[in-house]
């Protein structure tokens, strides 16, 4: 089994209601998560290039740092 690279965040009071504001605004449910590993620091091109393979493949893509 693979180890998860996302984990539902722990929001603080302020930030959870801000969140279900928006929820309301929206009418919809939202999921708040956050990486458990660093994401990599890329650079305006790397940044520009993963943008357009997210629209290509019509995802979200997220890079991790791969020396952990």
């Amino acid at each position: 089994m693979t180890t998860p690279r996302l984990k539902i965040a722990k929001l603080d009071e302020s930030s959870l209601k801000k969140l279900r504001q928006m929820e309301e605004a929206t009418g919809t449910l939202i999921v708040a998560i956050e990486p458990a590993y660093p994401v990599a620091d890329l650079d305006q091109e790397q940044v520009k290039q993963l943008q357009q393979l997210e629209n290509d493949l019509g995802v979200v893509l997220i890079a991790y740092q791969t020396d952990l």
